[in-house]
């Protein structure tokens, strides 16, 4: 008790001391974890600061500290022992050697996850970083300096960078194959299963798991654990390493051959295995070529030398063996003859080639300069040859260079402008191409030229070639314009106009003229001067300007009484004889308003009407047989009664007076033609036009043009300039611009095409060269014509003659075999027989076979013949033949010829001499055969038509750049030529021999051609039928349309030029706007006649029926109408009735009522006022009339004024209206181009009818424009340019290889012009030439020669075959001798594409199984769409394992991938089976049914076992079948309000009793009862029968919480650390540090 009194101090207070040393070590711990998720940061060191160029100074960089997922934080984060410093010495670089330095920047690596990232499930990319080498080197030679050097100028470049990278893609694997067989029948043994990769992890994806599973075979006890007695327990094989290096004979050997069982050797000294044999030197064979006169020695000597390989005796457990026990029917060979390796050995180098950048360029790339040398000796499983060219920058720094010249497209001057190519085939303006105008084409030439730094824009520079230009070519064709001769639509000639002064404003003379116009419809659209004339003018006397006329009269008043004489005052006003006021001062005399005398009628007086106007007049002017006369007239208004006044006779009713009495002498101004412009030196410039100046580019200075202007009568010739009005005198002169004379431009000549640089074989012509010229511009206006010779063409000098080498090689040698000595200590046969080697000389010889050098020949002779081919020396129990038989005689071609040996001495009696497969006795070939045929081969090709021969110069465009009117049927001719005629069509030729082999077309005596007569149909267009005539307006007045059509005649065909869009009746119709005059057929009234009184009106009592007396009341009176045409040619002339207005047609009866004696007689009504132009509704009309007799007694005059409100009547408004926009017109003999359209101003009246413009005049004149410019879209036909020159074959041998020529589209149709041909490019196939090629076989399966296993060879032959260009066919590619092969310069292959190494695993050897197939291309893929063009695929190789002693020794499992095409999206998922005891199966399934391992998200991994939800946490319960908690088999189930098991309670009365065995037997209690059963096992349960926690449960953890409390307690108290010091007095306070808060 005491020691433990003592003791139990010290326990606690040494626990308390763990127990703080652990709490103070917890902060510094997480200080360090925290710590260890920040580094340091340093950027790039800034430019070095320093007070001058050359001396010492600083470099600052900054430095931060940052979270490991790359944000910055505070540096308190970072260890401050590990800052990295932020500033260093430097020394300033001056700036001059700026240039001297630079920063080469690698391209950037490939993007790889970031290490540091926390791992969180990606969901579409994660962040990846990529760096990038950054190297300070050189400007002059690239070589890599410090990197302070670059720095002292420039902060170094970022050497890494963040990128994204897709999520992690794991390994996905396939399923397992099935279990294989057993490795051995009996005893220990193993079987494995093993399966492939499918997708290879990327982005840092998890790796592959292993691919092999392995059991032992008793696994199921079914294998035979001991083998029988008489089988032996192990099997021996025969092991083989690789061939030793190839050496010469050393010494002789000092020992026996030992045989070491170990293992762990060093397999690249040894091989595998410890089998060493020992050698002696003997005579070395060597192969020297003679020494030529120049003395080349030993450079091409071959050196036979022999190599040896281990042997060893491997038994099925993997362990060696003695050698006896490996029984092999032959003796193993390991040792054979080889040929020692022989490096490479190649001249000294050239000097170097000029720089290939000589001048400055924008892209300021460096120039690149080359050595060569030359083959010297070839390499024989030696060292590799080394390069023979060597490539170096120069010229990097620019700035001393002067810059480079630029070649660009230069163009000609526009050729004239043609109109022929616009017009269709059927179009008749072809033969008189002269008089077209309007819209055109013209083209240019471009031509490639080289421009220098220091050329002057106007230069003129000298064609190159033009493949140097690569820009586009600049536009060689637009649209231009002839100016039309155009029309003048001119309106009908007015009426002859009154007699006037020629000059009213100051008359002279009394000899006048009266004039008519005419005037062009569209002014803007002619010009004047090309019309007619407008104005023609007869003489007449007493002209007159202006007159007097009465305006207004008053009533007239009689002087006594009621009637008889009186006076009557009128207005009076001077008017032009036009009818518009003029000042008084221009009318003859004075005429002031006055009073007139007048008669006012007596009762009982006849009463007379005023005089009517004066009729036109019948004639304009008069002559001999016929003159003018106009008439007037008066109507009697009432009869006279018997005291009366009586009435005047008919005759004094009417009078008539001449008119038109001037001769019928019409005289106009006549103007010939202008002529041309001439300088201004003949006239004043006051006389000049103004208005008629040009502005004009091209002018040379300004002219005047003159013409000639006379007067002429009508129908006869010249008068004198007097008969003509000089008003209206057209102009004689005016301006111009002059032309200036344009002299004939050329380009200078280009330099001479070059001439061949390589030499010229035998019986090759000599080549040509030739330059050209360029026409410029043509001349004009009499300019300097251009030069005759645009080509110019000579021979080049001949070059030298290519030389001729050829190999001549030498008899073989004798067969060299192993030496002796090393058969000896390999314990081989001592006999000196067996297989070799044998050489023989091989020389390079001239033309004249006098020796040369052997890399003349390696350069023109070809391939070098094979040197050592492999020999055998018969051994003497070996099989012995005679010697070959002469072949027989061959029976045609097709047959064969054979020959035969046979067997001598013993061979005869042996049974392995007479295999005929080992040792056959007869060798037949094929009989050598001359008959060739052709067949033809692959389709024809389009019909190619005759070349055109171009004129010197080569024009680019198809015949554009010719001149006047035979350039425009040149231009035709040669494109309707290019495009259609004769021509020929080819298709191969195949050169076959007897046996079907293609051979060459030569021996056919064949061009490689077969020909064919071909047509190309020319092209038609779509033809039309003439216009037909016009037809007539549709409206009689105002504006109206007419039309005319053209009809199809013939449809388009081969690329003709398409028709216009047609009608349902194929028609194309043209609507053009048309007006007629509405006074142009008006209808003419004459008087009324006098009233008659109707005789039913006789008895009427108001009718004065008194024997002898006239008659009164009411009554009928009539006039005559008739239709007459007004103005133009046969005026008021009568014409049919339906010309005229029928709504507008006068009546020509109606009543009236003749006045008794007694009443009153008025004068007829006078016309209606008009009312506003707005038709208000308060507008009144009015008329008046006069009293011209008063009644009598009662009677009473009627009203004599009237009103009528103006919306009683037809209230009539009138307004402007425009037609549509007519088509665009242009000149008749223009085809397309600028043009006119036209639109039509009409009145209309309110109810819709077209009247004349006049009485549109109170709303003033018309501001909108009746014509516009329009322009009609030229159908343009397609330019090319040339064919092209044929292409150089695209095979040189095969049926495959064609030639193609091309042309291109300089500018499209347009507008209906013909369509550019679909054929751009045309293609020939070439002559049909054999192909010769070295095919490789299939590779053997791996064959140890001698051995059962160990290291061997897999072999492949090659052979020559000829094909058609595919060696994969068809047709299949047939064998030939090899002789073709090497005569057609093919390398064969190395002896390392013939054999590979391979080695067959022995018995109980782990290795590696052979490659699985190539998986399907799969892409990489995001929601089923890949934004990548190659896929990935992959394969794998399994650890294959026999004994499981050998297990440790296995090579690693491998895999591999390779990009791939026609990939697919593939898609993963989980699949599950069907429930069975809670628990199914759950798998991973590709989208194209494989199930795989991998792939799937392990996080979406379905359940494989069910859960019930919520848990089963209750006490003696358990997840049923159908997922609810249930209660174990003794229990009852007592549910919550919510339908789940609230707790278990055991069924009473079941507590002591045992279970039924029947019942009970054959169940398998469920694992987590069997688990929760143990808790029943306990002595103390902490749960009552009702499954309650028991009270002394919660005791016991209560106890156990006041335990942990006091040891909390104590612990702090004894690590509390006082300050006070010990004689102080203790304070109960509670301090801390920092490490604890």
């Amino acid at each position: 008790m005491a020691y433990l009194k003592h003791n139990i101090p010290f326990v606690i207070s040494l626990w308390a001391i763990l127990l703080c040393v652990a709490l103070l070590t917890l902060p510094l711990e997480a200080d360090g974890l925290k710590r260890s998720l920040y580094v340091w940061k340093a950027g790039v060191w800034g430019i070095c600061v320093a007070s001058d160029c050359g001396s010492v100074g600083l470099q600052n960089r900054s430095v931060s500290c940052i979270h490991s997922e790359g944000w910055s934080t505070h540096e308190s984060n970072c260890f401050p022992s590990e800052r990295p410093p932020h500033q260093r010495v430097c020394v300033q670089m001056c700036e001059w050697q700026k240039d001297l330095f630079e920063w080469h920047l690698s391209p950037w690596g490939p993007c790889t996850p970031t290490p540091f990232l926390p791992a969180n499930r990606c969901v579409t990319a994660q962040r990846g970083v990529q760096s990038r080498g950054v190297l300070c080197v050189k400007r002059t030679n690239g070589t890599a300096v410090s990197p302070r050097m670059c720095e002292a100028f420039s902060s170094a470049p970022e050497r890494e960078q963040a990128c994204l990278l897709p999520c992690p893609i794991d390994c996905v694997v396939s399923a397992f194959s099935h279990w294989s067989t057993c490795s051995r029948t009996c005893g220990s043994a193993l079987q494995q299963r093993t399966r492939h990769v499918l997708a290879a992890p990327l982005y840092g994806g998890a790796d592959c798991p292993s691919l092999t599973q392995t059991r032992p075979c008793n696994y199921d006890n079914t294998h035979p654990a001991q083998c029988p007695s008489d089988q032996q327990e192990y099997s021996y094989s025969l092991w083989v390493g690789p061939w030793s290096p190839c050496r010469v004979k050393g010494k002789a050997p000092i020992g026996k051959t030992t045989v070491d069982f170990s293992f762990g050797l060093d397999l690249t000294q040894a091989g595998k295995g410890s089998y060493f044999v020992k050698r002696q030197t003997e005579n070395v064979y060597r192969q020297n070529h003679n020494d030529d006169k120049r003395g080349h020695k030993a450079l091409w000597e071959i050196t036979i030398g022999y190599q040896t390989r281990q042997l060893r005796c491997t038994r099925s457990d993997g362990k060696n063996s003695m050698l006896s026990l490996c029984d092999h029917d032959n003796n193993p060979v390991n040792f054979r003859s080889c040929v020692m390796p022989r490096d490479c050995k190649v001249s000294d180098w050239s000097t170097w080639s000029p720089c290939s950048k000589t001048c400055r360029t924008s892209d300021q790339s460096p120039g690149f300069r080359s050595r060569y040398r030359t083959l010297m000796r070839a390499a024989i499983g030696g060292e590799s040859c080394p390069a023979l060219e060597e490539t170096q920058r120069c010229n990097i720094l620019e700035d001393t260079l002067a810059f480079c010249a630029r070649y660009e497209w230069s163009v000609t001057k526009w050729s004239p402008c043609q109109v022929t190519p616009l017009l269709s085939q059927q179009d008749h303006r072809h033969s008189n191409s002269s008089v077209l105008c309007g819209g055109g084409i013209q083209t240019r030439e471009a031509y490639c030229v080289k421009i220098h730094n220091n050329t002057a824009p106007s230069q003129i520079n000298r064609p190159v070639r033009r493949n140097l230009c690569t820009g586009p070519l600049p536009p060689l064709a637009q649209s231009c314009s002839i100016p039309c001769q155009k029309h003048c639509p001119l309106t009908l000639w007015s009426p002859w106009g009154p007699c006037l002064h020629d000059n009213c404003l100051e008359p002279q003379g009394r000899r006048g003229f009266r004039v008519r116009k005419r005037s062009v419809i569209t002014e803007s659209w002619v010009e004047s001067h090309s019309c007619p004339h407008i104005t023609e003018a007869m003489i007449c006397d007493d002209p007159i300007c202006f007159l007097w006329r009465v305006t207004s009269q008053g009533p007239c008043v009689p002087h006594n009484g009621s009637c008889g004489s009186g006076t009557q005052e009128q207005t009076v006003g001077c008017f032009s004889v036009t009818g518009e006021s003029a000042p008084s001062d221009r009318c003859p005399g004075d005429f002031t308003p006055a009073q007139q005398t007048c008669e006012m009628a007596c009762p009982e007086d006849c009463v007379m009407g005023d005089w009517g106007s004066w009729s036109p007049c019948s004639q304009s002017c008069s002559s001999k047989h016929f003159e003018g006369r106009q008439t007037r007239s008066r109507t009697i208004l009432a009869l006279p009664g018997e005291q009366g006044k009586p009435c005047s006779s008919r005759s004094e009713l009417e009078k008539w007076r001449p008119c038109g009495t001037n001769p019928c002498s019409v005289y106009y101004w006549d103007t010939s033609s202008w002529e041309p412009c001439m300088p201004d030196s003949i006239t004043d410039g006051s006389e000049r036009n103004s208005t008629g100046q040009m502005e004009n580019e091209d002018a040379c200075g300004t002219g005047v043009q003159m013409r000639q202007v006379t007067c002429r009568k009508a129908g006869n010739g010249h008068v004198l300039p007097k008969r003509c009005p000089e008003s209206s005198r057209p102009e004689s002169i005016r301006s111009c611009a002059l032309p200036c004379q344009i002299d004939c431009v050329v380009t200078p000549f280009s330099e001479w095409s070059p001439c061949p640089t390589s030499c010229l074989p035998v019986n090759e012509t000599v080549s040509t060269q030739s330059r050209h010229r360029i026409i410029i511009q043509k001349p004009a206006n009499g300019g300097q014509e251009c030069p005759d010779t645009l080509y110019e063409e000579r021979e080049c000098e001949p070059p030298p003659l290519c030389p001729v080498y050829r190999w001549q090689t030498h008899r073989w040698h004798q067969c060299i075999l192993v030496p002796d000595s090393v058969r000896h200590a390999v314990g081989g046969p001592t006999e000196p027989c067996g297989i070799g080697l044998e050489l023989r000389d091989v020389t390079c010889v001239g033309a004249d076979d006098a020796a040369a050098d052997i890399a003349d020949c390696m350069r023109w002779a070809g391939v070098m013949p094979v040197q050592v081919r492999e020999c055998r020396v018969a051994c003497k129990n070996e099989c012995t033949f005679t010697s070959w038989s002469r072949f027989t005689q061959c029976q045609g071609c097709g047959s064969w010829r054979t020959r035969n040996r046979s067997l001598i001495g013993r061979s005869k009696k042996r049974w392995r001499c007479q295999q005929q497969e080992l040792f056959p006795l007869q060798e037949k070939e094929a009989c050598p055969c001359s008959e060739f045929y052709t067949q033809p081969q692959g389709p024809w090709s389009p019909c190619l038509l005759h070349p055109i021969k171009h004129q010197a110069g080569h024009p680019f465009l198809q015949g554009v750049y010719q001149e006047g009117q035979k350039a425009v049927q040149d231009w035709q001719t040669q494109k309707r030529n290019s495009e259609c005629g004769a021509g020929k069509r080819y298709r191969a030729l195949a050169c076959l021999d007897h046996k079907g082999r293609l051979v060459e077309p030569q021996l056919c005596s064949s061009s490689g051609y077969e020909e064919e007569v071909c047509h190309v149909p020319c092209s038609t267009d779509c033809r039309l039928s003439e216009w037909s005539n016009w037809s007539t307006c549709s409206a009689s007045c105002g504006g109206g349309v007419k039309v005319r059509s053209q009809w199809l005649r013939e449809k388009p065909f081969n690329g003709g030029r398409p028709c216009p869009q047609l009608n349902n009746k194929n028609q194309v119709s043209e609507v053009l706007h048309c007006y007629s005059q509405c006074s142009q057929y008006i209808w003419d009234v004459t008087s009324w006649s006098m009233c008659i009184i109707h005789p039913i009106n006789t008895n009427n009592a108001s009718t004065n029926t008194t024997p002898g007396r006239p008659m009164c009341g009411e009554g009928l009176r009539t006039r005559k109408i008739r239709c007459v045409k007004m103005g133009g040619q046969n005026q008021n002339e009568s014409v049919d009735d339906s010309l005229c207005d029928q709504e507008e047609q006068p009546i020509t009866a109606e009543t009236c009522l003749l006045p008794c004696p007694t009443h009153c007689v008025t004068s007829e009504w006078s016309q209606w006022t008009k009312c506003s132009v707005d038709c208000n509704d308060g507008d009144l009309r009015w008329r008046s009339r006069s009293v011209l007799r008063w009644p009598e007694g009662d009677h009473i005059c009627p009203d004599l004024n009237q009103t009528q409100a103006c919306n009683n009547v037809t209230c009539l408004k009138y307004s402007y209206v425009y037609s549509d926009w007519s088509s665009c017109q242009i000149g008749e003999n223009a085809v397309c181009g600028r043009g006119i359209k036209t639109r039509l101003l009409n009145c209309v009246r309110s109810d819709g009818k077209l009247v004349e413009l006049s009485m549109c005049k109170e709303l003033g004149p018309s501001r909108g424009k009746l014509s516009a410019p329009c322009e009609v879209g030229c159908p343009v036909n397609c330019l090319l340019t040339e064919w092209s020159n044929w292409s150089e074959c695209s095979h040189t041998c095969g049926n495959q290889s064609q030639m193609t020529r091309s042309r291109v589209v300089l500018q499209s149709a347009g507008e209906g012009g013909r369509p550019c041909p679909s054929q751009l490019s045309q293609t020939r196939s070439c002559p049909i030439k054999p192909c010769y090629s070295w095919r490789l076989g299939n590779w053997s399966p791996c064959r140890v020669e001698g051995a059962d296993c160990g290291e061997g060879v897999s072999r492949r032959e090659m052979s020559c075959v000829v094909h058609w260009g595919s060696l994969s066919g068809p047709p299949q590619p047939v064998p030939v001798d090899d002789h073709w092969c090497v005569v057609n310069s093919q390398s064969k292959g190395s002896e390392i594409e013939l054999q590979q190494p391979c080695a067959i695993p022995c018995p109980g050897e782990c290795h590696l199984a052979k490659w699985s197939p190539w998986s399907s291309c799969q892409l990489l893929c995001l929601d089923g769409r890949s934004f990548e063009t190659w896929g990935r695929q992959a394969r794998s190789r399994a650890v294959v394992t026999q004994v499981a002693e050998n297990q440790d020794s296995c090579p690693s499992q491998v895999y591999e991938t390779q990009p791939c095409q026609g990939g697919t999206c593939l898609s993963y998922e989980w699949m599950t089976g069907e429930w069975r005891h809670n628990r199914r199966l759950v798998w991973c399934q590709r989208s194209d049914g494989v199930n795989v391992t991998g792939g799937c998200i392990a996080q979406n991994r379905p359940s494989a076992v069910k859960q019930c939800h919520p848990p089963c946490t209750k006490p003696f319960s358990f997840c049923t079948q159908s997922g609810v908690c249930g209660c174990e088999k003794g229990f009852t189930e007592v549910m919550s309000s919510h339908g789940f098991l609230d707790y278990c309670t055991r069924t009473p009365g079941l507590d002591y009793k045992k279970a039924d065995v029947k019942t009970s037997a054959g169940h398998v209690r469920p694992e987590h009862a069997r688990n929760k059963n143990q808790i029943n096992d306990w002595a103390l349960q902490p749960l009552g029968p009702d499954g309650r926690v028991k009270l002394w449960v919660y005791g016991l953890m209560a106890a156990g919480f006041i335990l942990i409390l006091l040891l909390i307690v104590m612990s702090f108290i004894l690590c509390k650390n006082p300050e006070e010091s010990p004689s102080s007095t203790p304070q109960k306070t509670m301090t801390y540090d920092d490490v604890d808060m």
